[in-house]
């Protein structure tokens, strides 16, 4: 994953589902492209904000067992009102169906409760050393930076976060 698009996990609970919330700022370097004059988070962002939801939830849920946990399909999706920026996206997913290889998720994005985007998504999950084991560092490597970003997005409530001093 090489951009983020979720700033905090609210709420997880592994199995089932999760919450995340994206705050939208003019800082958001694609802002400037979509559209001039008339600023929105373009649909394919608020899909793939659902799909990096989701994708915590599997990791989390699966105690980070696969490297990779990416977006196969993505069905019925609709999207509502516009994600503007000073708003924040709030995005949440649960567990439909399980597979050994593939997750079937229904995710949802809303703003002050109206809804921006909905659908269902099926990750699929692997490790890249199943096709060629000489990637197995590869693997070892993103799962603990996969492992790294996700302690930055959820600090469950009474983690108190150490600071240098």
């Amino acid at each position: 994953m090489r951009f983020s698009l979720i700033d905090r996990i609210n709420e997880l609970e592994p199995g089932v589902k999760i919450s995340a919330v994206k705050a939208l700022s003019m800082a958001e370097e694609y802002l400037a492209d979509h559209f001039p004059g008339f600023p929105v988070m373009p649909g394919v962002l608020m899909l793939e904000a659902m799909t990096q939801v989701g994708a915590w939830l599997v990791r989390a849920s699966e105690d980070f067992q696969h490297s990779m946990v990416v977006l196969k399909e993505a069905r019925n999706v609709k999207y509502g009102q516009f994600v503007e920026p000073g708003q924040t996206l709030k995005v949440t997913a649960q567990i439909v169906s399980q597979t050994d290889r593939e997750t079937v998720l229904k995710a949802q994005g809303t703003v002050n409760g109206q809804s921006t985007v909905g659908g269902r998504i099926i990750l699929e999950r692997y490790n890249l050393a199943e096709s060629n084991p000489a990637h197995a560092n590869t693997d070892d490597l993103v799962r603990q930076q996969m492992r790294e970003l996700f302690a930055l997005l959820w600090r469950p409530e009474g983690h108190v976060a150490e600071s240098s001093s």
